[in-house]
């Protein structure tokens, strides 16, 4: 069994009974009979947003951070003194104020940490040309073939990396590395933050069997309720499970899970992940049922989706209206247009459609407009044949653009969006919660309550 020191990054002879590093007394060590083999990794951030906060203001420290914004909004993320408290990601920012009334709350800064993130993804492609990432701080990479060019075996370079990354962006990651990437994935789960988790192939089956459906890497938390409703409560049930039953149940995806619950992902690691989606969302201090303010507010999100897609030359076919109701109940309606489009009078006239069956008296806490299947931007077609004014609002639209790149943002907007006497309505200038989605990154992230020493 092989030992890696993390702190001096020195691989030592086996000693089942080494509890600090030979040279440097570093109880940081990883062991592992596979540690030199495996070269599939996961890295992910600690509390991302929240360490960037507390590096950007050392005062910060020692307080627990909260990255979210109003009485009704959500939480993004928090740092690991709130997640002691209990408070956790997705959760109401009313029910985190309570569990931590002495928490620091900033809304997020997401134009710095893209700028951070970027940072990192470049360090991370240093190390391996095979990137893959899933969101704005965590990728998989591939470190097969990387051994010549470092002069070390994938766990010490991905060693080497995290302490780079400590010592150059003040940030810490958790590492996964195993055989395959969902089991990487799982891995850099297991301990954080500072994490470095190795699962070989010999233990993947033992480890897997007792953990809960939930815990498998692409399994949300409806398939999860469906799957204990019918009796697989642990992924040793799905590793058991007959496949007739899972396909009548889950169709070809229940194959795919049982196939993951055994371990087996063959899945390449991807250079070639784009952005799956661009979205905007807003949610409103108090619960809204108008049909005219929520158009409103459906109006400035198609304003800010297409902005951005134009920003990042993309158009896309499918519109999606996104409502959550007063008890937390999530609706979506979906469309797709024969032509990609970016054009926000196009979206918004397929979103508002969208919206009238949604308007029926519901109160809605949230609303939010999407659009996905992605093209680049020279596909964009907003022509309508049916619509004889559609072509007359396209060179309006255009005309705005080119306003507003010359002037500002705000400098030229449209009447729905402006009060009788010219000014813009207090729900087309309220901040969205977010705008901008990339492939597989997830609106907020998920993070487990620290289980070693060296949570910041």
């Amino acid at each position: 069994m092989t030992t890696l020191c993390r702190a001096c990054l020195t691989v030592q002879p086996p000693d089942p009974t080494r509890r600090r590093c030979d040279a440097c007394g570093s109880p940081r060590l990883v062991s592992h009979d596979e540690l030199e083999e495996l070269t599939l990794a996961h890295i992910d951030c600690d509390a991302f947003f929240a360490a960037v906060e507390k590096r950007d203001d050392p005062s910060l420290a020692d307080k627990p951070v909260i990255i979210g914004g109003g009485q009704r909004g959500v939480v993004s993320t928090c740092c690991y003194i709130a997640r002691i408290k209990g408070v956790r990601s997705a959760m109401p920012m009313f029910t985190a104020r309570k569990l931590c009334p002495d928490a620091v709350i900033i809304k997020p800064r997401m134009d710095r940490y893209a700028e951070v993130g970027r940072q990192l993804r470049e360090m991370m492609q240093a190390i391996s040309p095979l990137v893959e990432p899933l969101s704005i701080d965590e990728a998989f990479l591939d470190l097969d073939g990387t051994q010549r060019l470092h002069g070390a075996s994938p766990a010490v370079t991905l060693a080497r990396f995290a302490k780079s990354v400590e010592a150059e962006l003040g940030l810490t990651v958790s590492i996964g590395l195993s055989h395959t990437k969902s089991m990487a994935k799982m891995a850099s789960d297991q301990e954080k933050p500072r994490g470095f988790t190795v699962i070989g192939r010999a233990e993947t089956l033992d480890f897997l069997a007792p953990l809960p459906v939930g815990a498998l890497f692409g399994v949300g938390e409806a398939t999860a309720r469906k799957l204990v409703r019918h009796g697989f409560h642990t992924l040793k049930d799905l590793q058991e499970a007959d496949k007739d039953r899972l396909i009548r149940l889950l169709g070809t995806h229940g194959l795919h899970l049982k196939e993951m619950a055994l371990g087996v992902d063959p899945r390449p690691v991807r250079t070639d992940r784009g952005r799956k989606s661009v979205s905007s969302e807003r949610t409103f201090n108090e619960d809204v049922s108008d049909l005219d303010v929520l158009r409103v507010h459906v109006r400035a999100a198609c304003e800010r989706v297409s902005s951005q897609l134009k920003k990042k030359a993309l158009s896309g076919r499918t519109i999606t209206v996104k409502a959550k109701t007063a008890r937390f109940k999530t609706l979506t309606r979906a469309q797709s247009l024969e032509r990609p489009t970016q054009g926000a009078d196009r979206i918004f006239r397929t979103a508002e459609a969208l919206l009238h069956p949604l308007a029926d008296g519901t109160a809605y806490r949230l609303i939010g407009v999407g659009v996905s299947d992605l093209s680049p931007g020279e596909a964009a077609d907003d022509r309508d044949l049916a619509d004889q004014d559609s072509a007359r609002r396209t060179q309006a639209e255009v005309a705005m653009d080119t306003l507003r790149q010359k002037f500002e943002t705000d400098a030229v907007t449209v009447g729905l969006l402006l009060d009788p006497a010219g000014k813009r309505k207090p729900s087309a200038t309220a901040k969205p919660d977010h705008s901008t989605q990339d492939a597989g990154s997830k609106a907020v992230k998920s993070e487990s309550t620290p289980r070693n020493e060296n949570a910041p």
